[in-house]
């Protein structure tokens, strides 16, 4: 929903929300000598998903006009009545002593194994995933989960001039897992078609370089070939799609292959690496053999300037709706509570019960 349409009332709730990617190790607040070694030895870190999640968030509330606290644990021991919005790593669970109900995620577990008495254990009362498969995976372990792809911030991520445009495709690297095998088999030959066509490409891998090497990668890419084995949600293809650039996507299906899980402890499928997904942006391939089918309908797609992919991100995944649908979850997570001898929890106020 556009921000324009949003009627909101900013004393109808105030979100509490709770962020922290790393953890004291040694002694308290040694984490924040930690971060200043690492920068002092290897620069500025690169952005990490899970702050991404969390200053996208924070983005759109803003551009909502909703309001909300970051780590106020103060406030939120002094009303146990209020939700929780808890989007750091698992280990803010044990950081503080939780009375208040908990929404949870999205970056806090990889499957619900690695805490399967969670909602014994704390007032957690909605679990959040990035992405429908995600979601579909958790539910058995975990009923109350639901799917939440963070908002793409579509003014920083924006086409560029068509003139800039220098270079045929990028060839983002994600594939991770069984990598000594996918090397021989999908990456090189990827790049032999390129070359033996004829087209320009760069290359960036997953982990190895910063937002604004990416950036200045898709102003001068034309097409993206994006391989990547599943994503939860898929932040860096959203970001190419919604700087209109096409995305010609390896899709393999099957289980999720996390070798931490499968085969021996979970074993669910179709997993996908384009979750949110429509025919503007782009094609999706399964191997290699749907690479060098699919390859040439998909290039003279961009060329005819048959593919929308902006459009897709404006219609699904702008900062104001997703940060809307993270509200209105809140919203209904307090609606749940209802304060034993007091009241009803109203749009995160206490009314009296008569």
């Amino acid at each position: 929903m556009p921000a324009k349409t949003f009627d909101y009332d900013p004393d109808a709730m105030i979100l509490n929300l709770f962020y922290e990617d790393k953890d004291d190790r040694w002694f308290p607040g040694d984490r924040h000598l930690r971060r200043m070694a690492r920068k002092m030895l290897f620069g500025e870190p690169r952005m990490s998903g899970q702050l991404r999640v969390f200053l996208n968030l924070c983005a759109g509330l803003d551009r909502l006009g909703i309001r909300y606290r970051v780590n106020d644990y103060g406030y939120i021991a002094q009303h146990p009545e209020e939700v929780a919005c808890i989007i750091g790593r698992a280990f803010l669970l044990d950081k503080f002593a939780w009375k208040n109900p908990i929404l949870l995620g999205v970056a806090a577990f990889n499957h619900p194994l690695d805490d399967p008495d969670l909602f014994k254990r704390l007032p957690v009362r909605k679990f959040l995933v990035p992405g429908p498969w995600y979601a579909e995976m958790y539910r058995p372990h975990w009923p109350a989960t639901e799917a939440w792809p963070v908002g793409i911030d579509t003014d920083l991520w924006a086409p560029s001039r068509p003139r800039d445009k220098t270079v045929d495709v990028l060839v983002y690297d994600k594939v991770s897992w069984d990598r000594e095998r996918y090397l021989p088999e999908l990456i090189e030959p990827v790049r032999a078609r390129l070359v033996r066509e004829g087209r320009s490409f760069i290359e960036l891998r997953y982990g190895s370089y910063k937002e604004e090497d990416f950036q200045v990668a898709l102003a001068r890419s034309r097409a993206m070939i994006f391989l990547c084995q599943n994503e939860s949600q898929g932040i860096a293809y959203q970001q190419a799609l919604s700087c209109g650039v096409p995305v010609f996507a390896w899709d393999p299906g099957g289980p999720w292959p996390d070798p931490d899980y499968y085969p021996h402890r979970v074993q669910f499928g179709p997993v996908s690496s384009v979750p949110y997904w429509d025919d503007r942006c782009g094609l999706k391939f399964v191997d290699l053999a749907g690479f060098e089918e699919r390859w040439t309908d998909f290039w003279d797609g961009c060329t005819a300037g048959k593919f929308n992919p902006r459009s897709y991100i404006m219609d699904n995944l702008t900062l104001e709706q997703r940060a809307l649908q993270y509200y209105e979850i809140a919203r209904n997570v307090a609606r749940q509570q209802v304060p034993a001898g007091t009241g009803m929890l109203v749009d995160g106020r206490l009314t009296g019960m008569g």
